[in-house]
């Protein structure tokens, strides 16, 4: 077992977050980690609090969305920004790449905003 497997399971929320401001820029990391609605000592977002909000909140429809028929996306470009998401969510892992490249996406980001970061960019202002 890696220390990774044991992170999940010592958390119900235990998820990493790498941000990128525009290609090829400084990337920044950011750890949420939280059991039982308490945020854990590792976690590293300039609002965790607000993170954990937004996960609880947002996070079981944006990390596992359902089937269903194709969206209308506003095209519109927000920024580009890029966030991956990894990690762990009530039992169940997670990889979601967060963008602002048109309006469904945009509207993804500022549902997170808080988990992105915080930094310049990610509270999807236009």
């Amino acid at each position: 077992m890696t220390a990774a497997d044991d992170s999940h399971r010592r958390h119900e929320i235990d998820l990493t977050i790498h941000l990128t401001e525009t290609p090829g820029a400084t990337e920044y990391v950011f750890r949420l980690a939280a059991s039982d609605g308490a945020l854990a000592e590792e976690c590293t977002l300039p609002d965790s609090t607000a993170a954990l909000a937004a996960v609880q909140q947002h996070g079981e429809d944006i990390f596992f969305p359902k089937p269903g028929p194709p969206k209308m996306c506003t095209q519109q470009y927000g920024g580009p920004q890029v966030a991956v998401v990894t990690g762990w969510f009530l039992g169940r892992e997670v990889h979601s790449t967060f963008s602002r490249t048109d309006g469904c996406e945009i509207a993804r980001w500022r549902a997170m905003a808080p988990l992105l970061g915080g930094v310049a960019g990610s509270t999807g202002a236009i």
